[in-house]
């Protein structure tokens, strides 16, 4: 990942949060009636028979993300792909143009072969059987392992480990730059109201406020290679498959900083590991409840409006695969496409979160990837012995700060 020729802009989220709140307690209603068992004959907030109600589920569900703002401007995770040509069986006439050889097309040249095969014995038209019995003293015989050992030619196709898509988690912090080694921020950690009504001559009620100093350490991500001349210069594509890979290590590393790095030097501060965020165990209930309560405390204590769920595909699978009493999909069929929400909130599956955690988050308003230095190359064959052994060495980092603004707008639901 190139962060330095990258934009993430993500405008704050605003919704009718009344209607959209009023639209999730609906269908919080609906599965609270329907119980564990999903009966959907305990449901009376929705009239019909099974297959009408499960139809109106759909369809609020639906509208759930329609009732918010949408995310703008989220940046699609470009794949690099080596360019794949198949063996074909075809060999290079060397003019550029391509000839098929068969047993059944033989060229003029062949001619010798055609004459040999006349003198032991074969008739036109014949095939194997019609060899007559020869006489032979064999001497050497001519063959791969000691003549001409046929030369083969690879596709081009290049099948790279099974990684972690990246970037991914990155595409939802909005990013700013700095030109500062640590980022400084106030925070109001004291807000006392004592606004009140009051008969005439009487004392006013006093308030208090306060602000505190907060700070976030700009962290340096790194990686480097060593290779040798020869291996960038007889291979046009080494050069940036090096690179390609390099860059997806950085992006991946930050990936995982973003959400469950520990803080400790020189750590970046992951959500996970954020001092005063919310909690919320899983418990008794089933997942999706578990979520939404997680995502009420968010608008309750901290007054924000979650944008993402982050969640691992093993997790997020019972959810998807929720099923009524009498084997209906609840979150959808099978079939229907689109971006996956719950609650209307957008879900995005990752394994960077910690095995038995969701995180859910205000990231577009209370969150800031703030660059001090975009990913920066440099390339040098005077590292050790390099120089006169013919080797060089690439290294790639970028440095940065995170921050959590609001540490209630954010809620680890654990326990799954």
């Amino acid at each position: 990942m190139s962060t330095e020729n990258v934009n993430f802009e993500f405008p704050a989220l605003r919704d009718a949060r009344a209607k959209y709140g009023e639209a999730q307690k609906r269908l919080a209603t609906v599965f609270q009636e329907a119980g564990a068992e999903m009966d959907m004959a305990k449901v009376k907030c929705i009239s019909g028979d099974t297959t009408a109600k499960v139809e109106e589920i759909r369809k609020m569900n639906a509208e759930l993300p329609d009732l918010k703002k949408k995310v703008d401007d989220l940046m699609e995770v470009a794949k690099a792909a080596a360019a794949a040509r198949d063996y074909d069986g075809t060999k290079d006439s060397g003019d550029g143009a391509r000839e098929t050889k068969s047993l059944g097309n033989k060229r003029t040249g062949d001619l010798v072969f055609d004459a040999a095969i006349k003198g032991a014995g074969y008739k036109s038209g014949q095939g194997i059987g019609a060899v007559k019995h020869i006489d032979v003293e064999l001497k050497t015989l001519f063959e791969r392992a000691a003549g001409w050992d046929p030369e083969d030619t690879r596709t081009g196709h290049l099948e790279l480990m099974p990684l972690r898509p990246a970037p991914h988690v990155v595409d939802f912090f909005p990013q700013t730059t700095t030109s500062q080694s640590t980022v400084v921020y106030m925070e109001e950690t004291t807000f006392t109201n004592n606004a009140a009504e009051i008969s005439e001559g009487t004392t006013f009620g006093e308030a208090a406020l306060a602000l505190t100093e907060r700070t976030s350490e700009v962290r340096k991500i790194a990686v480097w290679l060593p290779f040798t001349d020869e291996q960038v210069e007889d291979e046009p594509r080494a050069r940036d498959y090096i690179n390609n890979r390099l860059s997806y290590m950085l992006a991946n590393r930050l990936d995982s900083q973003l959400l469950v790095g520990n803080g400790t030097a020189p750590n970046l501060r992951g959500t996970e590991n954020v001092s005063g965020i919310n909690t919320q165990a899983l418990g008794v209930d089933s997942v999706p409840d578990a979520i939404y309560k997680g995502m009420r405390v968010i608008r309750d204590t901290g007054f924000a409006e979650p944008n993402v769920v982050f969640i691992r595909p093993s997790k997020w699978e019972a959810v998807r695969l929720l099923k009524t009493a009498d084997g209906q999909y609840v979150w959808g069929h099978p079939s229907v496409p689109g971006v996956e929400t719950i609650w209307g909130v957008r879900v995005v599956q990752t394994v960077v979160p910690t095995a038995t955690k969701a995180i859910i988050g205000d990231y577009s308003n209370y969150s800031e990837l703030a660059v001090r230095r975009g990913v920066d190359v440099q390339m040098t064959n005077s590292h050790s012995s390099d120089f006169i052994n013919g080797k060089q060495a690439i290294r790639m980092d970028l440095r940065c700060a995170l921050l959590h603004y609001r540490p209630t707008a954010f809620t680890v639901v654990t326990g799954l």
